[in-house]
């Protein structure tokens, strides 16, 4: 289903002057398509068009942005399986997880839609003293400008529209560096976006190597960066970024806590989903298993029984729960941090093989605290089980971590429920459920090295548009 190659889209227009990238089917490892790379000098051209864009798309009427978000939406649901397909196919996501990212595409695209005609402003009382009397104060909302996006490999379709559908809400020109290694959802919201009304200038979407991506962050005349990835690459990006506000989304090592009040087969239901979707590859994956000492070798004995149930292979079969790894190297990676816990005295419960970049659902236990597979984040299908007595204890260990994006909670208890929510150091706590659950409106985004920032349309839309007093003085006439 996928096209012979791609272009890339500047200032609204597609452009194929090269066919430099070659996208992998990340199962069969074949080369399946070719993208137009671009160019400094191709970026700095969309980057012009921004500026010129920025001034008819913050007067364009919220009525007719909203038709162009309402467009992407029946586009989307038309294109469905060619959506799916082309995912499945890029980045390796089973075919019906992959169907799931499309339905989420769809939902942020149509929640955005919703969100853009009702940017709020509010109306301040001002006579809060003698001085003030006559006075009266006005805030409104308004779009911040030119904005640069950089998006991730691993939710490919609906990470971008994080970032892209809020602009578009907002009135916010972009330009866009969709992964590298997973260009081709971009590009067909780039051909969605092409096919509407637009102020000429206001998108440009631009596949380029890591190396010549310099101008997304440093060029001044952009006034937000918006970076979804590696917290390595994040805060370097920020140190670059000069006066220019950023968002930052980077990575995460999700802790969930199973309490002995918990339904032990709905938990583990959960949590197999959560560390094992997608190969594991997600910020918000299950990583670390707190699991109370009172119903800790009976909640991990089901934990083992259902990761070994789960089938691993080609994606585009409709069974497939476990694909590969993005690549032979991150699998390769994964695979010695299991290597050097069990090498520390770790145990390997189940798991731990190998075939090419498909690494097997892995859970392990007794593994050191101070190693990469317990403190850094694994990004792949793989989970650690530990034991505890307290739940202040448990509540400890989690945030005994540099990230904090998401933590999960399973009790009963609704005064453990709130303690949680205000003692854990995560930019969400999700009670009776894994710590990977989202939804598309709901503020998304971490503390600590987790990040900076919210994602969640409403929440976006406050960094892209900028508050803007007036303040009215009535004066007596005749």
């Amino acid at each position: 289903m996928l096209k012979d190659s791609y272009p890339f889209y500047i200032a609204n227009r597609p452009e194929q002057p090269n066919l430099d990238l070659e996208v992998l089917d990340k199962y069969s490892g074949e080369v399946v398509t070719r993208v137009a790379m671009a160019t400094e000098a191709d970026i700095a051209r969309g980057i012009e068009g921004t500026l010129r864009a920025a001034a008819p798309l913050r007067k364009m009427p919220a009525y007719e942005r909203q038709a162009v978000l309402y467009h992407c939406v029946q586009r989307f649901e038309e294109r469905a399986e060619e959506l799916a397909m082309a995912l499945c196919i890029e980045a390796g996501k089973p075919i019906r997880d992959s169907r799931g990212e499309v339905g989420r595409l769809i939902d942020t695209f149509r929640i955005a839609a919703e969100e853009s005609v009702r940017i709020h402003g509010e109306v301040l009382e001002m006579e809060i003293s003698a001085r003030a009397k006559g006075y009266s104060g006005y805030t409104r909302r308004f779009p911040i400008g030119p904005c640069s996006f950089i998006s991730p490999f691993n939710f490919p379709l609906n990470l971008v529209a994080h970032k892209v559908a809020p602009a578009l809400a907002a009135g916010c020109p972009f330009v866009l560096k969709p992964a590298s290694l997973t260009p081709i959802g971009a590009l067909i919201i780039g051909e969605t976006l092409a096919e509407c009304d637009l102020p000429e200038g206001s998108f440009s979407i631009l596949p380029c190597r890591r190396d010549g991506a310099r101008l997304f962050t440093e060029d001044e005349r952009l006034k937000l960066l918006s970076f979804t990835g590696s917290p390595d690459v994040g805060w370097t990006l920020k140190a670059k970024a000069g006066k220019m506000p950023v968002i930052l989304e980077l990575g995460g090592n999700a802790a969930v806590l199973v309490d002995e009040d918990a339904d032990l087969e709905d938990a583990a239901e959960r949590i197999l989903i959560g560390a094992f979707y997608q190969s594991g590859q997600s910020c918000i994956g299950v990583q670390r298993i707190l699991i109370h000492e009172s119903i800790y070798g009976e909640f991990r004995d089901r934990l083992v029984e259902g990761a070994r149930n789960l089938i691993a292979g080609d994606p585009k079969n409709e069974d497939t729960f476990i694909g590969p790894m993005i690549s032979d190297k991150e699998a390769s990676r994964l695979q010695g941090w299991i290597q050097e816990a069990l090498d520390k005295g770790a145990t390997l419960l189940c798991g731990g093989g190998r075939e090419g970049n498909i690494l097997d659902a892995t859970l392990l236990e007794n593994v050191d605290a101070d190693l990469d597979l317990a403190r850094m984040e694994a990004f792949g299908p793989v989970a650690i089980l530990s034991p505890f007595r307290d739940f202040d204890e448990g509540l400890r260990e989690i945030n005994d971590s540099v990230f904090g994006l998401q933590a999960g909670i399973f009790t009963r208890d609704l005064y453990k429920a709130k303690r949680a929510w205000e003692e854990l150091e995560v930019g969400g706590v999700i009670i009776g459920d894994s710590p990977s659950w989202r939804v598309d409106h709901m503020p998304y985004g971490g503390v600590k090295d987790s990040g900076l920032g919210r994602e969640g349309i409403r929440y976006a839309i406050q960094d892209m548009t900028e508050l803007r007093l007036m303040v009215i003085r009535e004066t007596q006439g005749d």
